[in-house]
């Protein structure tokens, strides 16, 4: 039998490479390891434990999550179990000679019914478990055109619940799952880090030193001064737990509200909760305040160790049968027998600060970065307008219904019609508050039910199943120790002759198909008890009319003034344009001091920019007093809902820019922008590997980035940044890098802007990442011929997008429809700071 390793054995030199020698030895059954290589040309080598070696291929692009992207891999030769711990630099000359990351690792099992066997058929479905990379996927062998010198393969994963966005794995995972490291720190030799538990869109993204040879920005960029720098903690600092508070309360209502200014959720079937994280411990308590953190430990272990140094979360647990959330079964998760999950859909404090204040969208895009993929604690996912599809398909899947909230909302302790829930099937609490007795073997026959109505508690009828004869004798058991001899509701004699009365102290939740004239349940079930609200809460839930607001109170005049003459888009139509968008274009625009391009007459008619406030916008336009260099305090603009973008809309408004930080954090800002700028003869296709380039110099040195078509004919390069480092070092950093990338490649880039030295090149505008200067803000028109609109996109759609103007403001449902999709999850959030350079 031929040596599968001598081909590996052949190709390297073991006296300049440290790769490990390749000899066969026993297998451990079910490893698999993915290295990131900066070889001749980056790829990502996946390699599976198969007969004692690591079977492997060259993934040009990295593994995608995306079900419906197809990644090419092509087979390369067997390597040696040993080489699965391997990370380092091969020596140039070298066959693969570059940087070797240890990107991912775990194991691996065929589906059931399958075998690794099947590799020789030319297709494999398999499971991983890694860090990075789970569920399922599938390599399919391609048929040969007959050029190949390798087999070409596929990798693809299979849509489950671990699938996600295009590039959310390869542009967002940077450093070493064994060492922390990034790139540059592997080629420069840097020790290996301690790695920390971090999890989240915020993992494994900030690096520290870096340097690298070959021309790289990180071997050309000269440090910042250490007295600038300080990386967050994820422990405690000093901080306490948040205290609870009231959580807010949905008012149930007969029909979806439409519009984009609502985001619906899934109603999940579970106990309401609020969870406190601080100093690596955490509380869960219930919608009534009680702790309950001992019956929810695994939940409370997982919120501990997210990487913050204090929460204050809402969510819903639940426990799932058949693949749905059952509150039957949660009842018996609680009780020890099963496992549970908590759904988390807002957040009201984080390190300290009080975030009630801010639109939901904002508040669900911070959460989103700090929940990470464990299975215990998840981010509720949500869709923007669409609600009444989504109230569909629940109640098509059998599920309890769907919730609806105001995107641009502040949070509320207690019941508004801010947050609405929309019901499948009817069901609610009520009090129980007697049984009837069984004529057979059984701890009763039906429950007695009341519910509080206009201040007193009523009669509602009975419920007669749902129970097994396990939960019967507990139920008994309880309701024993509670009876009294008087009953506490006015009901019908012959409905409830013989009955056993007891105290109004357990609530129950009860499935039902209606309710009499005289409000009896008919048809009714039990679906389970719940020790989270108290009986005196339980009213009757009256479905209320929708009676929808309108999404804006402000009023435009001149509705059909034609602000883009070529394109016919009016007033009007660019004010409902940022209505419709305020719940996407709001955690990037709101509470940030912005900078208006106003053009009353029209785009074609005279423009100018401000930025103060001269008292003329009305209410719900603010502004935050600045001091400038001068030390004069000027009045800077910002706004917090939809009102405040169509009150900018009415005074003549069709560009918002914002400055890269917040009105609450002004010296710090939360994102870099590197606006590349080609000049006038370069093609559109030169920008946009312009902008992968420098996104994988970035990536180098740790620091994910994200894309955005400008609108005009540029691309915005895209780093978000933990608040942490004040504006003189971020302006440093970005100046020195910018300097670096276009010292490396001096005929492709300039960072001046000198209009004579950028003849052919691209501009590498970094002067937008300093005090008071802006950028275009994502979904913000721009006042160009067209009605065009500066749009994110991930760096999949990037490569097949062939303008920068590629959306216009007409493009307003389908630019709604893809804000939430699967290729823009996460788009712009990440937990990261400068690195050491």
């Amino acid at each position: 039998m031929p040596d599968p390793l001598a081909p590996y054995n052949a190709k390297r030199d073991f006296t300049r490479t440290a790769e490990p020698a390749g000899t066969l030895e026993p297998g451990h059954g079910n490893g698999f390891i993915v290295q990131k290589h900066d070889a001749t040309r980056l790829h990502w080598d996946f390699r599976l434990e198969i007969d004692g070696v690591l079977k492997s291929w060259a993934v040009t692009r990295g593994p995608s999550l995306d079900p419906d992207e197809k990644r090419l891999a092509v087979r390369t030769e067997d390597h040696p179990l040993s080489y699965a711990t391997f990370e380092g630099t091969i020596p140039t000359g070298e066959y693969g000679g570059g940087t070797v990351m240890l990107w991912d690792r775990g194991t691996w099992a065929p589906i059931a019914g399958k075998s690794a066997h099947d590799l020789d058929k030319g297709h494999l479905h398999f499971v991983l478990d890694g860090t990075r990379m789970k569920g399922e996927w599938l390599l399919i062998r391609l048929k040969p055109r007959g050029k190949e010198k390798r087999e070409n393969w596929l990798l693809r994963k299979i849509d489950d619940v671990h699938a996600g966005g295009t590039d959310t794995l390869t542009e967002e995972a940077l450093t070493s799952v064994a060492t922390g490291r990034t790139m540059a720190e592997i080629a420069e030799g840097k020790k290996v880090k301690k790695i920390l538990p971090r999890r989240g869109r915020g993992t494994g993204a900030a690096g520290g030193g870096v340097g690298a040879a070959g021309g790289s920005v990180a071997a050309s960029t000269p440090p910042p001064p250490r007295s600038a720098r300080r990386s967050p903690s994820p422990s405690g600092g000093g901080l306490k737990l948040p205290p609870f508070r009231e959580p807010q309360l949905c008012t149930l209502v007969d029909a979806v509200p439409t519009g984009s200014g609502w985001l619906h959720e899934i109603k999940y079937d579970g106990y309401r909760t609020l969870i406190a994280v601080a100093g690596g411990t955490a509380k869960v308590f219930t919608r009534s305040g009680l702790d309950w953190t001992d019956k929810f430990a695994r939940i409370a272990e997982a919120a501990a160790a997210l990487p913050v140094r204090s929460a204050l979360i809402d969510g819903e647990i639940v426990a799932f049968k058949d693949g749905r959330p059952d509150f039957s079964t949660l009842k018996d998760a609680i009780a020890g027998a099963g496992d549970m999950s908590c759904f988390a859909f807002d957040l009201l404090e984080q390190d300290g600060e009080d975030l009630a204040g801010l639109p939901l969208v904002e508040r669900k895009e911070r959460l989103r970065a700090i929940i990470g993929d464990d299975g215990r604690l998840q981010f509720a996912e949500h869709v923007l307008g669409s609600g009444e599809e989504l109230f569909a398909a629940m109640c098509r899947e059998g599920l309890e219904g769907v919730v609806s909230k105001r995107g641009d909302a502040p949070y509320r302790s207690g019941r508004s019609r801010g947050w609405l829930k929309i019901k499948c099937t009817r069901r609610q609490e009520f009090v129980i508050v007697g049984w009837t007795a069984s004529d057979k073997k059984r701890g009763f026959k039906s429950l007695l039910l009341g519910v509080h109505d206009g201040g007193t508690l009523r009669y509602a009828g009975k419920v007669g199943t749902g129970f097994d004869q396990a939960l019967m004798t507990e139920l008994r058991a309880k309701l024993d120790r509670i009876e009294r001899k008087t009953p506490t509701v006015d009901a019908p004699r012959a409905a409830v002759r013989g009955a056993h009365w007891v105290t109004p102290k357990l609530v129950a939740e009860i499935a039902f198909a209606e309710v009499t004239p005289d409000g009896v349940l008919r048809h009714s079930s039990f679906l389970g008890l719940r020790g989270d609200k108290p009986a005196a809460e339980v009213v009757v839930e009256t479905p209320e009319p929708i009676a929808e607001a309108p999404p804006v109170s402000i009023k435009v005049s001149s509705r059909e003034r034609l602000l883009f003459p070529d394109s016919q888009v009016t007033k009007g139509d660019l004010a409902d344009y940022y209505a419709a968008m305020a719940p996407v274009m709001l955690p990037w625009t709101a509470r940030r001091p912005i900078s208006l391009v106003r053009c009353p007459q029209g785009r074609a008619k005279r423009c100018f920019f401000q930025k103060h406030d001269a008292g003329s916008f009305g209410d719900h336009v603010h502004h935050v007093d600045v001091t400038e260099k001068d030390g004069s305090v000027e009045p800077y603009l910002w706004v917090d809902d939809a009102d405040g973008l169509v009150a900018c809309v009415q005074m003549g408004t069709i560009e918002f820019h914002g400055w890269g930080s917040r009105i609450d954090a002004l010296e710090k800002p939360d994102r870099l922008v590197f606006d590349l700028d080609p000049d006038e003869g370069l093609d559109f296709a030169d920008t946009k590997k312009a902008a992968e380039h420098i996104s994988g110099q970035l990536a180098e040195i740790g620091l994910t980035s994200f894309p955005m078509l400008s609108g005009g004919k540029g691309v915005h390069v895209v780093v978000p940044l933990t608040p942490d480092a004040e504006w003189p070092v971020v302006k440093d950093f970005a100046d020195r890098f910018a300097r670096a990338v276009a010292a490396a490649e001096p005929d492709r880039y300039v960072a001046v802007m000198t209009k004579a030295k950028r003849k052919g090149k691209i501009f590498i505008d970094y002067l937008r990442n300093q005090r008071g200067a802006t950028a275009i803000m994502p979904y913000s028109a721009r006042a160009r011929a067209g009605a065009p609109v500066a749009v994110p996109v991930s760096w999949s759609e990037l490569r097949e997008i062939e303008t920068a103007a590629r959306w216009r403001v007409t493009d307003r449902d389908e630019l709604l429809a893809r804000a939430t999709s699967r290729a823009l999850v996460g788009w712009g959030v990440k937990d990261q700071v400068l690195p050491d350079l």
